[in-house]
């Protein structure tokens, strides 16, 4: 049977390559069976205009463990969705496109696309050969990727050398909607040395400014208009769990 666990308003959703954290409480905390999912982060500046839209960054982390010491079930399929208060932009913005980087490095990657970078961090799992378990992290990578029906997409990169080398390469595409949220992104984690490994920590700085036509320009920007950003998300695990969080995160209007 599929388990549905809600997560507590203070849990900031960032687990998956393309995450966006707002907010700057701290650490919170979920567990679901001896799964347990812990999640922190925060964005600069936290005061923003009321209806124009200025430039922002976000950072933060999310870490999946197990009560038991077990390794944790595989992350299968994330979905988010953004407040309609945070706005994106890659007008001008090189494109990278998920071929250039598919068997590269982290180092090849970020050099074939570097004027495409939108964020970095890392990204560590776990993998399970039965008799021997190895820990394993990977620079990561997130690039503007090209257009998908006319959606702006965000490519992120990994990899790992154990047992072999191999390189993932996630394209999340983000649609742009009406309502309160005015942004979603859903999109299917793919397995890791062939199914032997399961995530364990994401780490990601996410934002960048660019000249285009003589411009400034933020890849992403926001406002302050109701005193609070709202994020929420659905992760499916190969277990069958799913975790659902929302979160409401203050904002200050300024002048």
């Amino acid at each position: 049977m599929r388990n549905k666990r809600l997560l507590g308003s203070g849990l900031l959703l960032v687990m998956c390559a393309a995450a966006f954290v707002v907010g700057q409480a701290g650490a919170a905390t979920v567990r679901v069976g001896t799964l347990i999912v812990q999640a922190d982060g925060g964005f600069q500046p936290t005061a923003l205009p009321q209806r124009s839209f200025a430039p922002i960054r976000f950072q933060g982390y999310g870490k999946i463990r197990t009560t038991d010491g077990s390794v944790p079930p595989a992350l299968r399929h994330v979905k988010v969705e953004f407040d309609r208060d945070g706005r994106l932009t890659t007008a001008g913005l090189p494109v990278c496109a998920p071929s250039r980087i598919t068997a590269a490095t982290a180092k090849q990657a970020r050099t074939r696309c570097r004027g495409a970078i939108v964020g970095s961090g890392q990204v560590g799992a776990i993998l399970d050969f039965g008799v021997t378990r190895v820990k394993v992290r990977s620079p990561l990578t997130l690039f503007n990727g090209p257009r998908q029906n006319g959606d702006i997409t965000v490519v992120a990169h990994a990899q790992t050398t154990v047992p072999v080398f191999q390189s993932y390469v996630v394209v999340a595409p983000i649609e742009k909607r009406r309502g309160t949220f005015g942004y979603r992104s859903s999109f299917d984690i793919p397995e890791i040395a062939g199914g032997a490994g399961a995530l364990t920590r994401i780490d990601a700085r996410i934002g960048r400014r660019y000249g285009s036509r003589g411009a400034r320009r933020s890849y992403v920007s926001a406002r302050c208009s109701d005193y609070i950003l709202q994020t929420q998300g659905y992760f499916s695990f190969d277990d069958g769990n799913v975790i659902y969080g929302s979160v409401f995160k203050p904002c200050r209007m300024r002048g």
